[in-house]
């Protein structure tokens, strides 16, 4: 029972977060602040009444328009605050199900991993509607979150006492830094900087978690974007040329490594008798 609360209560709390990235993937791009002015409706400009700013349930009682003007509301600010819940909430399940990698039952490791990881989902969000609105991953984002990962996680290993877990971050970070860099380096039209800054964040995540975790969100997101890319080929929506984002395929790849990293690393190095 205390489980479920558990689950439910950060489902919420990714509900209420939901509703931030929307302000944020709307403004960042634009340069415009955060909290001034306060959320307004972008057709008549009025600012939004607190309880017409509740995620998911204010949308549907308005019924996507808004209260002064009856514009139109996208459905995208919804589907934004749900789809953070669910993150949110599969993330806290998935690290009390005992399947988690690299999370220790101790109160206080758990704890501080626990927000590291909810940290990632919430950029993972916002980075992947950023991307996908402009090709653009900007650096107030994505460079915070080295910081972030390395205290919260390099604090719950040393509480943990699980030192190698800082020493595979070490690695997972640079590793797929320099991976990425040389890529760009060596095919700056397929590859930018933005990629190559997010790949570091990602590989101190993957890394802590474990070799599995990282092998797996290392590879995925090559596989799903080469997938997606032959398919637009395929239904002639793109061409060899055609410009893709390449950051949400990172971050589903990524969050794959994480979800799925261990048993999928230990299954393959099953088929070779070395699990």
């Amino acid at each position: 029972m205390l489980a479920i609360f558990y689950v439910v209560a950060v489902g919420l709390f990714g509900a209420l977060i939901g509703s931030f990235l929307n302000v944020v993937v709307w403004r960042t791009p634009r340069g415009e602040s955060l909290v001034h002015p306060g959320s307004h409706c972008p057709h008549c400009d009025h600012e939004i009444r607190w309880y017409d700013n509740i995620p998911v349930v204010s949308w549907l009682v308005l019924r996507g328009k808004c209260r002064d003007c009856s514009g139109p509301i996208a459905v995208r600010y919804p589907a934004v605050e749900l789809g953070t819940s669910l993150f949110f909430a599969g993330t806290a399940l998935f690290t009390i199900s005992g399947s988690a990698p690299g999370f220790r039952v101790d109160v206080l490791p758990f704890a501080l991993a626990l927000v590291a990881f909810l940290y990632l989902a919430s950029i993972a969000v916002a980075l992947t509607l950023i991307d996908l609105d402009t090709q653009r991953l900007p650096n107030v984002i994505v460079l915070p979150a080295y910081i972030v990962g390395i205290l919260l996680l390099g604090a719950s290993s040393l509480f943990a006492g699980d030192l190698d877990a800082l020493l595979r971050m070490a690695i997972g970070g640079a590793a797929l830094f320099v991976v990425y860099f040389l890529m760009a380096f060596l095919y700056p039209g397929g590859m930018g900087f933005g990629d190559v800054k997010l790949a570091g964040v990602l590989g101190l995540f993957l890394g802590w978690l474990g070799w599995g975790p990282l092998a797996v969100g290392a590879f995925a997101p090559f596989a799903l974007g080469g997938l997606f890319a032959l398919g637009l080929v395929i239904a002639r929506r793109a061409g060899r040329k055609t410009k893709i984002p390449f950051g949400p395929w990172m971050l589903a790849g990524s969050w794959i490594g994480v979800f799925a990293g261990a048993p999928i690393g230990s299954w393959y190095l099953g088929l070779f008798g070395l699990a």
